[in-house]
């Protein structure tokens, strides 16, 4: 069976691959997955362990890595297998090491204490732009998605607080993307609706090869929303055309059956008798069938004299 990666997946796909090469990046990075999908546990003798947990791969071998690379610490990996669906968990056990982690990623306080729902205690790890890069990275790893595109444009991130989703927001709005927050099931989404938003902030955590094919479909899907808009603008012309056409010759023939044609006068008998017989015909081709030929406007101007005509008579 073949397993095909939804755009959201690729994405992530992308981004457990790319890499900070500054130190300062990569804890900014930590502190996002922590915060979003992070649990912590303390034992009865205060011990720290710090756990993640994740149904993604992708997600479970960048942060296993990440911890790796920036600490030199070794971390413990299970797998629960729950009907189709698999979970990562990645556990840091020593506690040295979780104390380590909390206190560099600002998830503990001044005073020793864990955050009130792992936020960040402050804004110091993410002071420069590179670090909000791999900041928001991080977020959307661990609680993020993307919808298809080819059906509809939509970015979020679940926060599981409000101050969280306000501090995520405020992050990306430095990077002049219009991000919202709406509640959803006791979480708060941060999201982004608009195609170009959705490209900016793909461009902002640097996964260039799905953002490449982002424009491939908001190129395509423009150009085939440009060819339905002027096909169907055609077709309204066409209709609107044949609708005047068929309503002309229906006053022509009114006219015809009561008093005859002679009645009009002869320029108006003479474009009658050519719509009689060129009833597919546009204004300009009728114009020019006439003796002496006349513009658009004088073929709408006579048949338009026409109808009143067949309408006063109507009315008599």
């Amino acid at each position: 069976m073949v397993c095909i990666m939804s755009f959201s997946g690729k994405v992530k796909d992308e981004l457990s691959r790319q890499w900070s090469g500054a130190r300062h990046c990569q804890i900014a990075e930590i502190a996002a997955i922590i915060s979003m999908c992070g649990r912590i546990s303390i034992s009865l003798d205060d011990k720290y362990m710090v756990k993640i947990h994740t149904e993604n791969v992708a997600v479970a071998r960048k942060y296993f890595t990440l911890l790796k690379k920036t600490y030199s610490i070794d971390t413990e990996i299970s797998i629960r297998r729950n009907a189709n669906i698999c979970t990562y968990s990645v556990i840091v056990t020593h506690h040295e090491d979780a104390i380590k982690i909390l206190k560099a990623s600002k998830l503990l306080d001044r005073y020793g204490d864990i955050s009130e729902n792992l936020s960040l205690s402050d804004n110091l790890i993410i002071q420069k732009e590179c670090c909000k890069r791999a900041f928001i990275r991080g977020a959307f790893l661990a609680t993020g998605s993307i919808s298809d595109p080819e059906k509809f444009y939509h970015f979020e991130i679940v926060c599981s607080t409000l101050p969280k989703a306000e501090q995520l927001k405020n992050i990306i709005s430095c990077f002049y993307i219009d991000a919202k927050i709406v509640e959803r099931k006791k979480h708060f989404v941060v999201y982004v609706k608009e195609g170009a938003g959705i490209v900016d902030i793909l461009n902002v955590m640097e996964a260039h090869n799905s953002l490449m094919d982002l424009e491939n479909i908001r190129i395509v899907k423009e150009m085939r929303n440009s060819v339905n808009r002027k096909f169907n603008c055609e077709m309204a012309n066409l209709n609107k055309t044949v609708s005047a056409a068929v309503r002309q010759i229906e006053d022509i023939k009114y006219i015809s059956d009561t008093v005859g044609l002679s009645y009009l006068s002869k320029p108006l008998m003479e474009i009658a008798a050519v719509r009689l017989e060129n009833p597919d015909s546009s204004l300009k081709e009728l114009g020019e069938l006439l003796s002496s030929p006349v513009g658009k406007s004088g073929v709408n101007h006579r048949l338009r004299k026409i109808s009143e005509i067949a309408d006063d008579l109507r009315n008599k």
